[in-house]
């Protein structure tokens, strides 16, 4: 009886000493998403959906550029890894991936998740548990606005580029008669309201607008519409298939005297292909993934994906390698003590960063989560984008 007292008595002394060894020696939080030798980023993404395209090139280029850093050692000794969910272009799948991703992967960071609606659904989950959501492949004003710390876009919004296509058609084509036909969802909407914000400014008026659903095979009825108001400049709220068959359209009905004008939502290697698409114009960002580009970066980086990948890149995979670039130069700015906190300054603290395929100059700061504004005007000649402008503004 009295040896088992005294061991009970020593296992009490034991476990006090060692609450107050606890109680003396403050708890180290551990940061989500990063140990002593990993970074793990999230993307939700389309790999089955109508964006599919876009959603597998791009989580290819964030692959291929993760994978570029690990080969040279990763940064401060922590390899970078991409968990990639597909949300098949769907709002209930999107959110049930940030739900994975947040709660059971606990990535550090999101990087490249792809769409509008998408991003939107997920930013509340997200946000609370901390999780930065780094350049979206979606040009929406809400990837940036309201200021949120754990935001960061690098590029010209739909609106900032539409505004300055119409800026420079009207300035220095003398166009007149501008007018929008646009989707009728959140993408369509901001190139309407870009629109109206340049006419605006340039005190003018739209002088027609036709709407339409995505799903719609027929555009004949809009194309009408638009040449019976007179128009000479038409804005495109317009992504691919919906680009391609009302230009084809126009002009096989005998249409020529105007102008039309997508967002870089158009400005696609499908779109500048297309039979029949020469002569339209889109607001591009960087340079078009082609083969025998004569920028010398461009052209390796397209031997090198088709290298990794079998496959030619497209300008999915130029803003995913991109997007994974710039969250590099966070971690980089971060230091060795990588937290959520050390990551956001050294986001903030990118100044005049350039990208390998002639994008415009990002920069970030304390209060300012939209890197750049500017893009600039291309055209479609003999089934290739080329570049007609330098970077424009409004």
């Amino acid at each position: 009886m009295r040896s088992a007292m005294h061991k009970w008595t020593f296992v009490k002394t034991a476990l006090a000493a060692t609450a107050a060894v606890s109680l003396a020696t403050p708890a180290v939080a551990q940061t989500r998403g990063v140990t002593a030798t990993e970074v793990t980023f999230g993307m939700h993404t389309d790999l089955s959906g109508v964006a599919a395209t876009y959603g597998v090139s791009s989580s290819n280029g964030v692959k291929m550029r993760f994978d570029e850093i690990n080969e040279q050692g990763g940064i401060n000794g922590r390899k970078l890894k991409v968990i990639v969910e597909d949300q098949a272009y769907q709002v209930p799948k999107a959110v049930q991936a940030c739900n994975k991703l947040i709660n059971r992967d606990k990535v550090f960071a999101f990087v490249a998740p792809l769409g509008t609606p998408m991003n939107n659904a997920c930013f509340k989950d997200q946000f609370a548990v901390g999780v930065p959501n780094l350049f979206p492949l979606s040009a929406a004003r809400s990837m940036y606005e309201p200021y949120e710390r754990l935001k960061f876009y690098g590029a010209a919004s739909y609106v900032d580029q539409i505004r300055s296509g119409i800026e420079y058609f009207v300035k220095q084509k003398g166009k007149k008669a501008v007018c929008v036909m646009y989707q009728d969802t959140d993408f369509g909407k901001e190139i309407l309201e870009g629109a109206e914000l340049q006419a605006k400014k340039l005190g003018i008026k739209l002088v027609a607008t036709a709407s339409h659903k995505p799903t719609d095979q027929d555009f004949t009825a809009p194309i009408t519409k638009l040449r019976d108001a007179g128009c000479d400049l038409v804005a495109m709220g317009t992504i691919v298939r919906d680009t391609i068959v009302p230009y084809t359209t126009a002009r096989k009905a005998g249409w020529t005297d105007v102008a039309f004008l997508g967002s870089s939502a158009a400005y696609d290697l499908v779109v500048g292909a297309a039979p029949g698409m020469d002569g339209f114009f889109g607001m591009g960002l960087t340079e078009m993934p082609y083969v025998d580009s004569n920028v010398a970066s461009v052209k390796k980086f397209v031997e090198d994906y088709k290298k990794k990948f079998n496959v030619d890149p497209n300008i999915g995979a130029v803003y995913g390698y991109v997007a994974a670039d710039l969250a590099v130069q966070g971690v980089k700015n971060a230091g060795k003590d990588l937290t959520l906190d050390s990551f956001i300054k050294g986001m903030e603290a990118i100044k005049n960063y350039k990208d390998i395929f002639n994008g415009p100059q990002v920069s970030f700061g304390p209060n300012i989560r939209q890197g750049a504004n500017s893009s600039f005007l291309a055209e479609v000649k003999n089934g290739k984008w080329t570049r007609v402008t330098e970077p424009l503004g409004f």
